[in-house]
């Protein structure tokens, strides 16, 4: 196989989440992001355990629903490390790190319903109450296809960012996505 190893050192080098970054004017065609999908399905997996699934949120009132749950857990999360953040002493090269990030998760929280399409991946299946090697496991082999899903929008010129705190709260976004 020839790949030209200098663009993709590039793609992999120019894949880190993006925020500030992205453009919510433009339309993300939905042909586009089911290529993407189609890519991410070929990643590695550790067992022909193929149940993961690319939900695909168009609906504004979804999109908004989803980012209010993400907002309920975020924002009391970021106040608290902004709090935590400010009893640093001046000096502490930390202080600017820590109130830079948290400055980027408060943009995110309070824009993400502005976002024109957000793709929600899931797996069938619960493993919280099973042991180490069996979450590994399962989330194992879900997180290499929503990797290769980043990659192949990126390669297209679409930014992603990977959220996950809408899980604090799974069974109000499922609702709102009608899964189980």
């Amino acid at each position: 196989m020839d790949i030209n190893r200098e663009e993709v050192d590039k793609l992999l080098t120019r894949t880190r989440g993006v925020r500030k970054r992205l453009d919510f004017n433009r339309p993300i065609e939905r042909d586009v992001i089911e290529e993407c999908v189609r890519i991410a399905l070929q990643a590695p997996i550790g067992a022909r355990d193929e149940k993961q699934h690319f939900i695909i949120v168009n609906d504004p009132d979804k999109r908004f629903a989803i980012a209010e749950i993400y907002r309920r857990i975020a924002l009391p999360y970021i106040e608290d490390r902004e709090s935590f953040a400010a009893s640093l002493e001046e000096s502490d090269p930390n202080k600017e790190l820590i109130l830079g990030n948290l400055g980027l998760a408060r943009w995110q929280a309070e824009t993400l319903h502005e976002v024109p399409c957000m793709v929600v991946i899931g797996k069938e299946g619960r493993v919280e109450t099973e042991d180490t090697f069996t979450q590994a496991s399962f989330y194992g082999s879900v997180l290499p296809a929503s990797w290769s899903f980043m990659l192949a929008l990126r390669a297209r010129g679409i930014g992603a960012c990977w959220t996950t705190l809408h899980i604090g709260n799974e069974k109000a976004a499922a609702e709102v996505l009608g899964i189980p």
